[in-house]
């Protein structure tokens, strides 16, 4: 399948072509990662903010911020 990038995805569509969970979906767009607009109670996303995910800058940056998360989870599961 192949992402657009002038097309709208569901977040169910993204988290597909992604292939990540529906809880790292959401996890992606609260934290701003990935944009996307509300419209009621749902996401849509650009194809382009799906290719711009995939860019390896950001890719690296996204590795740090989940390594940081995990370390500050631990940590606070260690003490």
């Amino acid at each position: 399948m192949e992402i657009k990038q002038n097309e709208v995805y569901t977040t169910q569509e993204a988290q597909e072509l992604l292939k990540i969970s529906s809880s790292t979906m959401m996890r992606l767009i609260k934290k701003g990662i990935i944009r996307s607009a509300k419209i009621g109670k749902q996401y849509r996303i650009m194809g382009k903010e799906l290719l711009r995910l995939l860019s390896p800058k950001l890719e690296d940056k996204v590795g740090k911020m989940y390594n940081k998360g995990r370390y500050w989870l631990h940590k606070d599961i260690d003490e």
